[in-house]
């Protein structure tokens, strides 16, 4: 069992502990520069690595002194761990946020082919797998396993408002398309150790590998779903970043698009501001913070 975690490590601590490689560097003369952390962040690092056997990914357990960087020591690897102790998980429980997904679906989706498209995606238990081990971003927002979970419930919640209050024409849809807007990210990010994009990530992007998987739904069925239905559902999953310049290969065009995109954008802001809060008193300021161009006063 994990005892200490990086965010309580001092200045001049003698540490021995457990930690996961999460970046290898360079090598300095007869040193290796790495990042080691927990959930709670990561330490630069030096170690002796001579034979190059360390790897982005293992847990060590290390011995060393901490003062600008951590001097380790000794180390092995450690072979039986609890994963949850190194990356960040969402706070909520997950099944939790799968029942309200579910509790939101069942009561708005009623055409067959909102359901059967539903279904293809959130009846197949490798896809459920790795949605509610998703993460909604490497580094900006839900940045944590079951992320992608909390962030599809939350565009969810919002779309049905918006689509309730402004009454959309195509309410089924604008929901269906929230809850499938990040699918893409299933396969866009590797999140069995120090998360970061996969090879296919890299190279087509979520909203590309979203609308692959659309694609592969729709033929897996070609008689159910009339050519509207298709255009609508895609428009929501190609359209959500919303301008070109945030990576949106087209501009909103349909009111669910326009819903879609509006919640999304909201819920990942709100996300970046509820995780800066967290290490903040109440009425003082943050330092200034890229993820939201500025700063705030909690």
């Amino acid at each position: 069992m994990k005892k200490l975690y990086v965010k309580a490590l001092k200045y001049g601590d003698r540490v021995k502990e457990n930690f996961m490689v999460m970046k290898k560097l360079y090598k300095n003369e007869s040193k290796t520069v790495i990042f080691i952390g927990d959930k709670t962040g990561d330490i630069k690092a030096y170690v002796n690595d001579e034979l190059d056997v360390i790897n982005v990914g293992d847990v060590i357990n290390v011995v060393g002194i901490l003062s600008n960087v951590l001097e380790i020591e000794k180390y092995e690897k450690v072979k039986n761990f609890d994963i949850e102790e190194y990356l960040p998980y969402v706070e909520r429980p997950i099944e939790e946020i799968m029942n309200e997904i579910e509790s939101i679906s069942k009561k708005e989706f009623k055409t067959k082919e909102c359901i059967e498209l539903n279904n293809y995606f959130f009846k197949d238990r490798k896809f459920l797998d790795k949605f509610k081990k998703g993460i909604g971003g490497v580094s900006q927002h839900h940045n944590y396993i079951g992320g992608l979970a909390e962030h599809t419930l939350n565009v969810m919640y919002l779309s049905k408002v918006l689509a309730y209050r402004y009454n959309c024409n195509n309410r089924e849809i604008a929901i269906l398309g929230a809850k499938l807007h990040d699918i893409g990210k299933t396969e866009e990010y590797f999140t069995e150790g120090p998360f970061s994009f996969t090879l296919r990530g890299e190279m087509e992007g979520h909203i590309v590998i979203g609308v692959t998987m659309l694609e592969e739904a729709f033929n897996a069925n070609p008689e159910l779903y009339s050519y509207d239905f298709k255009e609508r559902i895609k428009g929501c999953i190609v359209q959500h970043h919303g301008k070109l310049e945030y990576g949106s290969p087209k501009k909103p065009n349909t009111e669910e698009a326009y819903i879609v995109h509006y919640a999304d954008a909201l819920d990942a802001f709100f996300n970046k501001i509820w995780q800066i809060k967290k290490d903040l008193q109440p009425n003082t300021w943050s330092n200034y913070e890229r993820r939201i161009e500025g700063k705030i006063y909690i």
